[in-house]
């Protein structure tokens, strides 16, 4: 007897991004004009493997969402590129936050807990939306901020002058996050700008000519429209926020009343096939769902499983897949294995 197939799927409220603290006046150096500013990756972590891109610049004017490449991996307003990792013990491990550009920190912030919005709310927030973060100050009016910092995790001091990947922080969940993940953003003369078209205006879809990017950075972030972030086994219906949090994060199992497996991704497109599959030691198939999809959305969480059957587990290894397919195309595969005793 199968469960149904349950999924869930969260759209992140817009917020804004706050200055971290007053300017400080130091001399140091600076881009010698603002055409020369050119930004390295912020995150010190293998794009696609390690860190995963979510979110971009929002470049649709109206209340609708529509990121760089004309994709929806974006929020009404967003106004900076997320760089997340997979889930909590991830975030744990630690993922260092850099200097994408060499400049002056301008402010800092440190102390807000790593809770996000499921552990407080925007008015206990009051406005520090930003959560732990660092600002830096790169001259000709340019700036960058880095947003959502692991609490304690700050390094960078106001005034310090940071070179081309200098550590500031590690990715966290502070402020108005939903995941664990650092808020890159970049301003000049205030305004917000994506940093792939260089501009804060609509551009033509996947035009980079303008972009701000290093060459060797815009080749690493590659755009991906959808991708798997993790996955895992539970003994009933798999809770997204559990999940996430790691909870579900063992390597054996001793007789459990179900086996479901789940699967967290990204960039689900309505229409995308989704097959969930269970395998029994030696390869059989014990349960399968497949649907079709009927919305897009950022962010997606589906489990799928079976009861324990009347004769009892066969024990050893199950292996536990996820495919999501476009138009008969495979976009993400998620696999994981537990063992049943």
């Amino acid at each position: 007897m199968g469960f149904s197939v349950v999924s869930w799927s969260f759209r992140v409220v817009p917020k804004s991004v706050p200055s971290l603290g007053a300017a400080v006046l130091v001399l140091g150096v600076f881009p010698a004009a603002a055409g020369d500013l050119k930004l390295a990756l912020p995150v010190a972590c293998e794009i696609g493997r390690d860190c995963f891109v979510q979110n971009f610049f929002d470049h649709d004017p109206g209340p609708d969402r529509r990121d760089y490449a004309c994709g929806r991996l974006s929020y009404d307003g967003h106004p900076g590129t997320d760089f997340r990792v997979a889930d909590l013990p991830a975030m744990m491990r630690g993922v260092t936050v850099v200097a994408a550009a060499g400049g002056i920190v301008k402010g800092v912030r440190d102390g807000m807990p790593d809770v996000g919005l499921a552990g407080t709310s925007r008015e206990a927030l009051k406005g520090k939306d930003a959560g732990n973060g660092v600002v830096i100050d790169h001259g000709d009016g340019w700036e960058t901020q880095y947003s959502h910092l692991l609490k304690g995790s700050v390094t960078a001091r106001p005034g310090q002058v940071v070179e081309v990947g200098t550590p500031l922080g590690r990715i966290g969940m502070s402020g108005a996050a939903d995941f664990p993940h650092v808020d890159f953003s970049v301003r000049h003369e205030g305004e917000e700008i994506d940093p792939f078209t260089g501009t804060g205006s609509a551009v033509a879809c996947g035009e980079t000519g303008r972009t701000l990017w290093r060459a060797e950075a815009l080749a690493a972030l590659e755009y991906q429209s959808t991708g798997g972030l993790v996955s895992g086994f539970a003994t009933g219906p798999a809770a997204s926020e559990e999940a996430r949090k790691g909870a579900y994060a063992q390597e054996s199992l001793r007789d459990p009343p179900a086996l479901v497996f789940w699967a967290d991704v990204f960039g689900v497109q309505a229409g995308d096939e989704q097959r969930i599959s269970i395998a029994a030691p030696g390869g059989k198939v014990i349960h399968e769902n497949v649907s079709r999809l009927k919305s897009s959305n950022v962010s997606w969480f589906a489990f799928t499983g079976r009861k324990r059957p009347a004769e009892g587990w066969q024990t050893g290894k199950y292996q536990g897949t996820y495919t999501l397919l476009r138009n008969g195309v495979v976009v993400a595969r998620l696999e994981d294995t537990v063992e049943v005793q």
